[in-house]
């Protein structure tokens, strides 16, 4: 990719215990932080809603905490997209291993969805991608992006059984929620907007917040929060690598100039109709085939990026196939695309069973496609990656433990195994690192495993810290002000 990428995921849990999924979640991420191997414990408040003990970031650069009662997963800055796979499957992993080393495999389960059937909640896997602070963001420019953002759903819905009434937006209610149906996004129901700066509430398909979390000189992050949770790797690539195509082209001011009459109700209706018609209204009046249009944003990218390096190759390749096959066969993406996967799943048994859309059953199957354990995932089962994205579980394994090695995450994860030799009081961030004593260490190029700043910084942490001494380790009593293994959430 020509940028940083990363993705945050909120897990379901499934849990038969009757003290309920939040101390479940909460015994995880205490195994996570209560041994050296995987991270650093936060001790000191994030924000209202983060105190301390409340999570932390790991040796592999990403991080682990809660929110809002679920246990919520980072990857660390990625260049590209084989780390962007490896290192989203590196937080199922982590979280498999927690389950299992504590010995509640019979008891609960994390679950890559976002929605609570039960309840009607849902919650997010939030993209993250760097934009250059040059990119020309005119009206035209951000509007065809939302068109693209609107579109992709095609081939990036993770697919749900049922409706959820949504929110009201502009005056208007979306049709009631019903049970007898199957849709192929699990976040279109709950997206109100199409630009705006909250993420609860009032979701929208393009964040506006401005948190660069790097150079605000330099870069912005786009932030996106309509996207499912993906299950199949050719799934999650698409909808990443595909996304970061088009922010090449906005950056260069070659996007297609193609405007939606309106946005927000597009994507509920492409949602709402799996076997078509997909259309979509422009600004224009006209109503358009929501594959042509696409195929429009595919060309502009081959145009200006085939031959550039392997990986926008495969990338290329692979859309290219999966837009004709939207075209012509669908079916074709069995194993390729989730939202067609579990489509084709489920009406197979429901063929076997008899049974109806509106049956209990049929969301537990539909739960049983997003589960994080290879060996019980019905999606994962169906899986069929192109070789180029096909990993084994070793190369997982090893970025549970390791940074990527051509991003900021590499200096932070080295900067953190001192934190934990030499125990000062810390407090760390994505971009920066505060140590007591000392200057803090500011690392704004988020593409730099090593940042000029940091030789400078080590210098003054040998001095203060190492040959001063330092306070000792923060526990986990320290960190909550708690005298049990819990912390606050």
């Amino acid at each position: 990719m020509n940028r940083i990428a990363g993705l945050e995921t909120e897990y379901g849990c499934l849990t038969n215990t009757p003290s309920g999924s939040f101390i479940a979640v909460e015994r995880v991420r205490d195994w996570i932080f209560g041994r050296p191997d995987f991270g650093l414990i936060d001790v000191h408040h994030r924000d209202w809603d983060e105190p301390p003990g409340n999570g932390g970031f790991l040796f592999n650069g990403g991080r682990v905490y809660i929110d809002m009662g679920h246990l919520e997963y980072c990857t660390p800055e990625c260049v590209s997209l084989i780390d962007i796979l490896r290192y989203d499957r590196a937080g199922d992993m982590l979280a498999m291993h927690a389950v299992k080393s504590l010995g509640l495999a019979d008891e609960i389960s994390f679950i890559r969805n976002n929605i609570d059937h039960y309840t009607g909640a849902t919650f997010g896997c939030h993209e993250n991608y760097l934009v250059r602070r040059s990119a020309p963001l005119t009206e035209t420019n951000v509007l065809s992006l939302l068109t693209f953002l609107t579109l992709r759903v095609l081939f990036t819905g993770a697919g749900r059984v049922g409706t959820t009434q949504a929110a009201e937006w502009r005056g208007e209610i979306s049709r009631p929620g019903t049970e007898g149906f199957f849709q192929m996004s699990q976040r279109a129901d709950y997206i109100n907007n199409d630009l705006y700066e909250w993420v609860q509430f009032n979701r929208s398909i393009i964040n506006t917040r401005d948190e660069p979390l790097g150079d605000p000189r330099k870069y912005r992050r786009l932030h996106l929060l309509h996207g499912d949770t993906s299950v199949l790797p050719a799934t999650l690539l698409l909808k990443v690598g595909t996304t970061s195509l088009m922010l090449d082209l906005l950056e260069i001011n070659q996007l297609p100039k193609l405007v939606m009459a309106d946005a927000v109700k597009t994507f509920r209706a492409l949602s709402h109709q799996p076997d078509g018609p997909w259309l979509a209204r422009l600004a224009d009046g006209r109503n358009a085939d929501a594959v042509e249009l696409l195929e429009k944003f595919f060309a502009a990218a081959w145009s200006e990026f085939h031959g550039r390096d392997a990986e926008t190759d495969v990338l290329l390749d692979v859309w290219g196939s999966t837009l004709k096959a939207l075209a012509a066969e669908p079916q074709a993406l069995i194993g390729k695309v989730d939202w067609i996967t579990k489509y084709w799943l489920l009406r197979k048994f429901m063929e076997q069973e008899k049974l109806d859309w509106d049956d209990p059953w049929l969301k537990a199957q539909d739960l049983e496609f997003h589960h994080i354990d290879p060996a019980r995932s019905l999606g994962l089962a169906l899986s069929q990656p192109p070789p180029q994205w096909d990993l084994t579980a070793k190369e997982i394994e090893s970025s549970v433990l390791e940074p990527p090695v051509n991003s900021r995450a590499g200096a932070r994860s080295r900067v953190m195994r001192l934190l934990q030799e030499f125990a000062p009081p810390y407090s760390i961030d994505w971009e920066l690192i505060g140590v007591d004593g000392i200057n803090p260490l500011n690392m704004l190029n988020p593409f730099d495993p090593s940042p000029p700043e940091l030789k400078p910084w080590l210098v003054e942490f040998n001095t203060v810290v190492k040959e001063g001494g330092a306070p000792s380790k923060p526990s986990r009593k320290d960190a909550d002000g708690k005298n049990d293994d819990r912390s606050r959430n």
